[in-house]
């Protein structure tokens, strides 16, 4: 689903686009709908994938009860029957794919914990010997494991600008000691829970970002979405071998037929993705969703 069609009356009410969501205020609150667009190299592409932004919506909501003892998130309900009255023309177009959140005041910091060594993080370690400043011993692999899951926080960049690592100091300059350190062991602590949840789904989570802000009462608060295939990077356990880049169930796919098959040159528009990459992707997120939460998914077309 896109942005536009059945949702162009709430345009008004639109105050934010990111690759992935529309946010809308809706009173004081935010209604975030995860439509279908599939991002890559910061780009938004022309395809969409179906049912992706379902599929996301509902393993947050699943991942926001799993980590409801380690801290607060910023969903009202995610019940369209729940949804003020305004928005009940909306109401098919809404079910499976949104929540009514409260608003956060966000942290001006992309959160992230690394317990595998990999894309962009790997390249930084094979340049410097190390991760947002975090020294790591010498030979790791690209999917190394790390001796204990790191924080490496980046910049958040507007859409179509790169993120950049920042090393904890960083952090602390832009955010103060007393909440670097609050962020610091908060994502690693859904990190390592998300990670143990996973392992027994037979899935190593090797990475995750979480965004995070203050609810309107000062309280360190989830927002966004949480441990989605778009914001962690998952592989099938049974696969894993460092050395090599790793079969994974996040839109690698979509980067890897861009990389080697599309003959796209990264300085143009990318090119539409092919019927069986766009099939596979979904396979991909629906398999990634029934063996995380042991569910069957059910689409909502």
């Amino acid at each position: 689903m896109t942005s536009d069609g059945p949702l162009s009356a709430l345009e008004d009410r639109r105050v934010h686009s990111g690759k992935v969501r529309d946010l809308y205020a809706i009173g004081a609150d935010l209604l975030l709908v995860a439509t279908d667009r599939i991002s890559a190299f910061d780009y938004i592409l022309p395809n969409e994938i179906p049912d992706k932004g379902t599929i996301l919506t509902q393993l947050s909501l699943w991942w926001f009860d799993q980590l409801a003892d380690v801290v607060p998130n910023h969903v009202i309900t995610a019940d369209v029957a729940r949804y003020p009255e305004e928005l009940a023309p909306f109401a098919d177009a809404l079910r499976g794919r949104s929540m009514l959140c409260r608003r956060l005041d966000m942290v001006a910091v992309e959160c992230v914990a690394r317990g595998y060594l990999t894309g962009g993080g790997f390249k930084e370690y094979a340049e410097t010997g190390a991760v947002c400043g975090v020294a790591l011993p010498t030979g790791l692999e690209d999917g190394s494991r790390l001796p204990d899951a790191i924080f490496t926080p980046t910049t958040k960049a507007p859409v179509g600008q790169h993120d950049e690592s920042m090393s904890y100091d960083d952090v602390t300059a832009v955010v103060g000691a007393e909440l670097a350190g609050r962020l610091r062991d908060l994502t690693l602590t859904v990190y390592r829970r998300g990670a143990q949840l996973a392992e027994k789904a037979g899935i190593i989570l090797a990475d995750t970002k979480v965004e995070v802000g203050h609810d309107p009462a000062g309280l360190l608060t989830l927002g966004d979405e949480v441990l989605t295939p778009d914001s962690s990077r998952f592989w099938p356990a049974s696969e894993w071998h460092p050395g090599r880049a790793q079969p994974s169930y996040d839109k690698q796919y979509v980067r890897d037929w861009l990389l080697h098959d599309s003959g796209w040159d990264r300085t143009s528009p990318p090119p539409s993705l092919p019927d069986d990459v766009v099939d596979r992707t979904r396979a991909k997120y629906v398999e990634a969703f029934e063996r995380l939460t042991g569910q069957q998914f059910v689409s909502a077309r």
